[in-house]
Formats: structure tokens, C-alpha cells, sequence
């Protein structure tokens, strides 16, 4: 009995050695990346310390949308500041236009974006599709109709 357990016990901590060895360093950003920053020495504890903080906070998606918490800033979207100004300042008009599928503030919108023009018919399609899940309450953020909008559009 003790030779199984110690096999136990050997097998356990040749796993977990390949494990720690393997474990991604970077766990994402979010409040626990911040939180757990100077303890981070890439164990298996301290990378799950790190991940359960950021998945039970919830606040990755603001993080990657405003550029802070560890998160960058996705180049194409949260970084353009004249993107949002304009969501920021058009967003009934935007919810409208994506609700028709067409419309002013949605051609600018993809021009924000920079959408080509042979791609603009099926992202606003897809857009339209998906107003219910850009669009969730009608009190959104513009942080939220973004991170939306990369969730329906798989904009990279």
C-alpha cells in the first residue's frame, strides 16, 4: 500500500513539475494581473491566483477596451480615439442605423473602422443580426457596444 501511494504521490509531482513548466505566463489582464503583479512567479498558484481574480472580477473586457489593468488596447479598435468619440456622441443614432441595417452613422462607423467596401454589405448584416447582443440595455457603454460589436463581427 505505501509503494502505491508513494507512486501516487511521484506521479502527482512529475505532473505538476511539466505542468508548472508549461503553464502559460501570462494569465491575461485584469484585476488580478494587478493585484497579483509583484507575487507573479510563474507557479501554477500564482498564475490560478491571477486567473480566478480576473474571471471572478469580470473586468478583462474593460481593461482590453480602455488600455489599463495589464490589458493592451486592440489596435484597430479601442485605440482609435476619433472611433470613439463618434460612437461616444452618435450612439442612438448608430443603435438606429444598426437596427436597419444601413444608414449614415453606420457608413461612418465602418469607415471608422476601416471595413472594405466589398465587406460592408455582410458586417452590416451581421450587425443588424446581432442588435440584441450589441446592444443589451439601454444604458450600454460605449466599451460594451465595442467589445459587442468585436464579439459578433470577430473584428481582430
Amino acid at each position: 500500500m505505501k509503494k502505491i501511494i508513494l507512486s501516487a504521490v511521484v506521479t502527482l509531482l512529475f505532473a505538476s513539475v511539466s505542468f508548472a513548466a508549461s503553464a502559460k505566463q501570462n494569465t491575461g489582464c485584469g484585476l488580478g494581473t494587478v493585484l497579483w503583479k509583484d507575487r507573479a512567479d510563474s507557479s501554477i498558484m500564482s498564475q490560478t491566483l491571477q486567473a480566478t481574480t480576473n474571471g471572478s472580477f469580470g473586468n478583462q473586457t474593460f481593461g482590453i477596451t480602455s488600455g489599463t489593468l495589464e490589458c493592451s488596447e486592440p489596435a484597430k479598435i479601442a485605440s482609435n480615439e476619433r472611433l470613439k468619440e463618434f460612437v461616444v456622441a452618435n450612439m442612438d443614432n448608430l443603435a438606429k442605423d444598426i437596427a436597419a441595417g444601413q444608414g449614415e452613422s453606420l457608413n461612418t462607423f465602418n469607415e471608422l473602422l476601416q471595413v472594405p467596401a466589398d465587406q460592408r454589405p455582410e458586417f452590416n448584416a451581421k450587425l443588424q443580426k446581432s442588435f440584441g447582443s450589441i446592444f443589451t440595455h439601454d444604458k450600454i457603454a460605449y466599451a460594451d457596444v465595442m467589445n459587442n460589436v468585436v464579439a459578433v463581427t470577430a473584428i481582430r
